[in-house]
């Protein structure tokens, strides 16, 4: 949710609760100016290492989408790479070598 900054003046007990389940982002006519965060996800941000990919990806909102990984059955294709027509001048001195 964002919060416009006036909202979040007059509500800040509200929003520091809601921030204990996902961040807050608090804006300033209309432009996303700040965010405020539970104190576990901004140690989470700023710990040394930050956790890595791995980390950031098991803390995706998608962590627990299963991906269809299996190739198609049909294997691989033929790609045209536009170089056919292409002689050793168009390619380059070294092309001949």
């Amino acid at each position: 949710m964002a919060w416009s900054l006036h909202d979040a003046k007059n509500r800040l007990s509200q929003l520091v609760r809601e921030a204990q389940d996902a961040p807050q982002v608090i804006a300033v006519r209309g432009e996303e100016r700040a965010v405020v965060l539970s104190p576990e996800a901004y140690r989470r941000l700023t710990r040394p290492g930050g956790g890595g990919l791995r980390a950031f990806l098991q803390d995706s909102p998608w962590a627990d989408v299963e991906l269809d990984l299996d190739r198609a059955p049909e294997g691989d294709r033929d790609v045209d790479l536009g170089a056919e027509g292409l002689g050793e001048q168009d390619l380059g001195e070294d092309a001949g070598a």
